[in-house]
């Protein structure tokens, strides 16, 4: 009979090293992937592009349970799932939002729901309920935590009878949220995509919960960036607004895997969100070529590029509202105020996507 690792999912094999699910001995529980990720942060082979989101998709559509759709608040647009609901026919949905705990406390929960819908609506999404979850991470085996107990309550409240399966984007926080609701299970959780290699089916008492492997999408950044830059471009504490007052034609660059230009600037109020590990760096528009040229890989690091030229441009028209330009996978800028256009550099395979502005 075939074992799985209680990890990630994979059928667990003892003759390759070098594939999926190897471990030296049949009898353990997880294969040496999941073992060196949770003691070493060793990935070890990277999956981050090696799951298949349409077969995924299409097997949780076979399955006769509810949907429980894991998306990370941070990264938000690229957790957005194109035509979910045709792709998952006839399923009942709930939201969960995890990753709260990273937005400023400024930002209350009611305007964030209200935010979410609109962006949902925007992209043609429909869900019968919305968890916002503050304090998965930490408090997730405390007497008493009101995320986790909301979660609950919406799957016992949609669940009917039916299983329930869990999905989202990879890095999203599905198995935090399945250590949480199960802490017996002990699946491996790291920040590195593809970390869930399989569906894994888990005991709730009188019905299952699946856990299944990450979705990816090909214009997130985390989908492209090597491993070791991953805990410097993933945000592990709560954000901090840097905040840019700008005049006149202004770049400001993000370490060396984006760019904004900004011209003709009236009193604008720029504010960076990104992780604190990632440099910012604000320059004269005349002159971001020539720092971007010369200091690549240097003052301006990490980078996906080998060259400056080799990055797509984003052109947005002037505006005068509150918005965000989002990098997918990396954080966002907000912009208010007078601005006669923007320009934003990225990888060529990278989307960015201008929002009415979340906070």
């Amino acid at each position: 009979m075939m074992r799985r690792c209680k990890g990630c999912g994979v059928v667990l094999q003892d003759t390759d090293k070098r594939a999926i699910g190897y471990t030296p001995d049949l009898k353990k529980d997880f294969c040496q992937r999941c073992f060196r990720i949770t003691h070493y942060d060793d990935v070890m082979i990277s999956m981050k592009q090696g799951i298949d989101t349409d077969a995924v998709l299409e097997k949780i559509e076979q399955l006769d349970a509810l949907v429980v759709w894991v998306v990370d608040l941070f990264d938000l647009e690229a957790n957005l799932i194109s035509g979910m609901n045709r792709r998952l026919r006839g399923k009942d949905i709930i939201l969960v939002a995890t990753k709260r705990d990273l937005l400023p406390d400024t930002l209350g929960n009611e305007k964030l729901s209200r935010f979410l819908i609109q962006r949902l609506k925007e992209n043609d999404l429909t869900v019968d309920g919305i968890v916002i979850c503050g304090d998965l991470v930490k408090h997730a085996f405390a007497d008493y935590n009101g995320s986790l107990d909301a979660v609950k309550e919406a799957i016992e409240r949609y669940r009917n009878g039916r299983d329930v399966v869990i999905m989202g984007m990879a890095n999203a926080g599905k198995s935090t949220l399945l250590n949480a609701l199960i802490p017996n299970q002990h699946l491996t959780t790291s920040r590195h995509p593809g970390t869930t290699l399989d569906f894994n089916e888990l005991s709730m008492g009188d019905y299952c919960i699946y856990d299944t492997p990450g979705l990816t999408r090909n214009d997130s950044l985390l989908t492209h960036v090597d491993d070791e830059w991953l805990k410097t471009v993933i945000p592990q504490r709560a954000l901090k607004a840097r905040v840019y007052q700008l005049r006149g034609d202004q770049t400001l660059s993000v370490g060396g895997l984006a760019r904004l230009d900004l011209f003709g600037c009236e009193a604008v109020s720029c504010v960076g969100y990104f992780a604190d590990s990632l440099p910012m760096h604000r320059s004269k528009q005349e002159k971001a070529d020539g720092l971007w040229e010369q200091h690549l890989h240097e003052l301006l690091s990490p980078s996906l590029n080998e060259n400056f030229r080799e990055m797509k441009a984003y052109n947005f028209p002037k505006h005068s509202d509150k918005i965000d330009i989002v990098i997918h996978g990396l954080g966002w800028f907000c912009i208010s105020g007078q601005v006669k256009g923007l320009r934003v550099y990225v990888h060529k395979d990278v989307h960015v996507t201008c929002r009415k502005a979340m906070m």
